[in-house]
């Protein structure tokens, strides 16, 4: 079995305890940490971000990545104080020993991608430079509506930016959702992925399902980065539970649920996803 299966715990429980136990109930040993008791990690005082490493290693569970917010507000918005989050974010990821910091590429007022280019590239600039220094490792979400909302632009940034401190997240729903073909997305971006988020979606209408009943080829793309040695976290990111958070996770475009017939609890929804992402390995 794949043992590097990890995923975004806080779309089972808010509260650490639940999500220790949802995730050793699964056998999953990591965990892609975004929300937690209240609020994300990045945002926690050094007393709480030690309480919470200290419980998950007393339960065998380490950080794949921190969920960062970064990099998730308008272009226009200002950067000063969210670059001293970054800042914060790299400390946080030290303290959990974790390199790994998800992290997107500005909201952009629709049709503007040219316009503010220089702007993204600046500050994302600013993020790949300091993770640098700072033994940090920046991964890119293709996320609705940032800058690289689509393939070429993801490519762009990569061309620019990759290396050892700044890598490609792959999102299969995501890129449905932008009406951007997972398949042609892949071959531009297969050299530069380095994490999975799993999970799927609709063409048709954006609704977000289990991997492998929508159309982001979840099967045969992870087939293919196997093919090519890929050995990087495949993270769950359900969205198929309404969960505190989601709303402003996504900042006023929440996409449709699958419905099952009946509403899931946090932990259906993650052991649903799950069990599907199974099924396909």
């Amino acid at each position: 079995m794949y043992n590097k299966i990890t995923g975004f715990a806080d779309e089972i429980a808010q509260e650490l305890n639940t999500q220790i136990e949802s995730l050793q109930r699964l056998g999953i040993r990591y965990v892609e940490m975004r929300g937690v008791d209240g609020n994300n990690l990045i945002y926690h005082s050094d007393e709480k971000v030690k309480e919470i490493k200290k419980k998950l290693d007393d339960a065998g569970i380490a950080l794949s990545a921190l969920g960062t917010p970064l990099g998730k507000i308008g272009i226009e918005d200002p950067f000063e104080k969210h670059f001293e989050e970054f800042k914060r974010a790299v400390e946080v990821a030290h303290m959990m020993d974790a390199v790994n910091l998800r992290m997107f590429s500005f909201y952009i007022p629709e049709g503007e991608n040219a316009k503010w280019k220089t702007a993204v590239w600046e500050r994302m600039g600013q993020f790949v430079d300091y993770a640098s220094a700072n033994d940090a490792v920046v991964l890119h979400e293709n996320e609705k509506g940032i800058y690289g909302e689509k393939a070429p632009e993801c490519l762009e940034l990569m061309k620019d930016f990759a290396g050892d401190h700044f890598k490609a997240i792959f999102d299969f729903a995501n890129f449905v959702q932008a009406q951007q073909d997972t398949l042609e997305a892949y071959e531009m971006l297969k050299d530069y992925i380095a994490y999975i988020h799993v999970k799927d979606a609709r063409l048709e209408n954006g609704v977000v399902v289990p991997s492998g009943y929508g159309d982001g080829n979840v099967q045969e793309i992870l087939k293919k980065l196997f093919a090519k040695g890929f050995d990087g976290f495949l993270s769950l990111e359900p969205h198929l539970f309404d969960f505190k958070g989601f709303e402003n996770l996504e900042r006023g475009r929440k996409a449709a649920l699958a419905q099952s017939g009946r509403a899931l609890s946090g932990f259906e929804a993650f052991e649903t996803a799950y069990r599907a992402l199974q099924e396909i390995l």
